[in-house]
Order: C-alpha cells, then structure tokens, then sequence
C-alpha cells in the first residue's frame, strides 16, 4: 500500500526549507520586493539551488544533481507556497527540469547540469494557462533560426534559458530547442500579472539561434506539464494551511463584545469546514507526488485529482482569509493579498479545475457533467 505519511528525511528537509524562509523571505521581504522592477529574488534563489541544491532534486546524480523524487519537490513547493517565496521553483527546478529529462543527449544533460546547479534558470516557453493534455503553440523554425511569439510564459522575464516547441509546416511536432534569452534576437516584455510573485512575459524569436534538444516536443512539453500540474497542488497545499493558520490565530486574539471573534459558533463552523478541505488536500496532492515518484496509480489520474480539488480550496482559503481579517486584510500591508493572489493565478495554471474534471472524467471513463 502506498505511504502518504511524510518520512523522517522529508520532514528535515520541510524544516530546512522553512527556516531559511524565515531568515530571508518574510511577509515584509516579499512585499518590498514585488514593488520593484525585479520580482524574483536572486539571492535567495542562489541559497535554494546552490546553497541546499533543491535546484536539482529531480536530476539524477549522474547528471550533477540530487537523485530525489518528486515527494521531496513537493515538500519543497509546500514551504514555498506558505512563503509566497518570488523563486522560480516549479518553472525552472520543476516543469523546465522535467522536459529535459524527456530528452538525450549532451545539449540536454549539459543544461540538466546547469539547472541542477543553480547556476542557470529554465523556463518552458508554453502558456502558464496550458493544461497536460490542451494543445500549445510553437514557433518557426527557419534558416537555422527561431521565429514568432510566445504569450503568457511564466517566469521568463528571470531565466536565462529558454526551452522553446517548435510547431512544423504542416502543424506536426518540430521539436524542443533551447535559446538563450541574453542573444540578440530574444526579445522578454513584462506583462501586468496578478500574482507579482510569479511575473508572465510575452517572448518575441527574430532569428533567435536556438540548440535542438529532441525532435519529439510533444512528450517532451506534456511530461513538463503533468509534472507542474502535480506538483502545483503542494504548493497550493502551502498556501491553503498558511491562510488557515494564520486566520485562526487571528480570530483568538481579535476582540468584539469582550469576546474573541473565533468563539462565534459561525466562525467556528467556517474554520472546521476549512481544515477537512485542508486535510483532503494535502492527501490529494501527496498522492499526485507519490504517483510521479514512483509511477504507480496512473500519474496522469493523479494529477488531474489533485488540481481539480486543489485549486478551488486554496482560493476559498485565501479568501476566507481576508474576510476574517476584516479591514487589515484589505490592506496592502498585510500579506495576504499575495496568498490571494497567487491561489487566483494557479487556479488557472496548467489547466482550471474543470478542465482537469473533465479529463478526469475521460480517464475513469464516465460521462463529463
């Protein structure tokens, strides 16, 4: 039987994570970094990857990097969740690692290496928004060259590597290259997103060299994206228990009629109903890691459950988050706004929660409402 529980070495590595997050990205860190002009931070991002060399807890040891598995990634995104920490984690240690290890050859196992390191940041060059099983768009590939523009790529406006799907003439599989985004002809524009923790851009390819990876884009681009649509629920997971935790300390301590508010019987029924969805989860998304982990229980059922339960419950909790913190929660200066907001975005990354309901219905085979 499949173990959920969370193993002595996951819980060590949840208390690392967590106290590093503490000394360098609190509430009052993320907040004054979003207002700037360079959204990810770079420093903590060095002590994640090559400090702790969580950068490459996927890539075999072979290749330079951890050996783990995806259970270990996912206690990873869950102390980031809870942080809202500006690090691109799941694009670049998660989805952009996962596509390249789709891949052989030395282009690929290089860049593997690169990533694993810390050194290097990768992003997919697909929309955000693109569920596992939805088509994405490519670009040209002409005279050697890379062509056309790319909407909606997640944390591209940090990375330092691009891994771009090339569409044929004819519509057909062109294959996955890699560009760096330094070279003349790559073009990043900033787009106004809602979570400012995980920025999107626009990417413009005007002749743009580019180093072919695989002729095979497809697998490669739908293994990256089942891969962020599972592990997107732990840090969703992340996010949900923060905003339960901190709403229920808040009630013990704020006032009304010379009683805490969390003595209301309404509140205390709100609260109750939170924590079961909490509960449930943390055990869909421990499932969805397991399933990568060890392939067992069809990964894709895994992960199509675990985003359409995932998703909405981070969005209630955050919202119910700000409604119990009264007039502080609609205020900038205190965080959950962020934790709002990012709920809101991964609610519709890598596929909404009824896209998953739907392509969970096709695979146990029953009608889709």
């Amino acid at each position: 039987m499949t173990d959920l529980l969370y193993s002595e070495e996951e819980e060590a590595l949840r208390s690392a994570v967590r106290d590093l997050l503490a000394d360098r990205c609190d509430a009052p860190a993320v907040l004054a970094r979003v207002e700037t002009g360079t959204p990810h931070d770079r420093e903590l991002w060095k002590a994640l990857g090559e400090g702790m060399g969580l950068a490459g807890l996927l890539v075999p040891e072979e290749l330079g990097g951890q050996g783990a598995t995806h259970r270990e990634a996912a206690v990873v995104l869950e102390e980031l969740g809870r942080a809202v920490a500006p690090v691109p984690y799941l694009t670049s240690a998660v989805v952009a690692t996962e596509a390249l290890l789709a891949c052989e050859g030395p282009e690929a196992a290089e860049l593997l290496g690169a990533l694993a390191a810390g050194r290097t940041v990768g992003a997919l060059a697909v929309s955000l928004a693109a569920a596992p099983g939805a088509p994405f768009k490519g670009v040209r590939h002409e005279g050697g060259a890379l062509h056309g523009e790319l909407t909606g790529i997640a944390d591209a406006v940090g990375a330092d590597v691009l891994l771009v799907p090339v569409a044929g003439s004819d519509g057909a599989d062109g294959g996955l290259y890699a560009v760096d985004t330094a070279q003349d002809g790559v073009t990043v524009t900033p787009r106004t997103s809602l979570d400012l923790t995980r920025p999107l851009a626009t990417v413009t390819f005007d002749a743009a060299r580019a180093r072919a990876l695989t002729p095979d884009a497809e697998t490669a681009v739908r293994r990256a994206l089942r891969a962020g649509a599972a592990l997107l629920a732990s840090e969703q997971l992340g996010i949900a228990e923060w905003c339960l935790t901190e709403t229920v300390r808040y009630v013990k301590e704020r006032h009304q009629f010379n009683r805490p508010i969390g003595s209301f019987q309404a509140l205390k029924h709100r609260l109750a109903q939170l924590w079961l969805e909490v509960v449930n989860t943390r055990a869909a998304a421990r499932h969805a890691a397991d399933a990568l982990a060890t392939g067992g229980d069809e990964p894709h059922l895994a992960a199509a459950l675990a985003q359409a339960y995932a998703a909405p419950v981070a969005v209630r909790a955050a919202e119910e988050a700000v409604q119990l913190h009264g007039g502080i929660g609609m205020t900038w200066e205190h965080p959950v706004h962020l934790y709002l907001k990012r709920a809101k975005a991964d609610a519709i990354a890598y596929g909404t929660a009824g896209a998953h309901r739907e392509a969970l219905a096709g695979l146990v085979a029953l009608p889709a409402p």
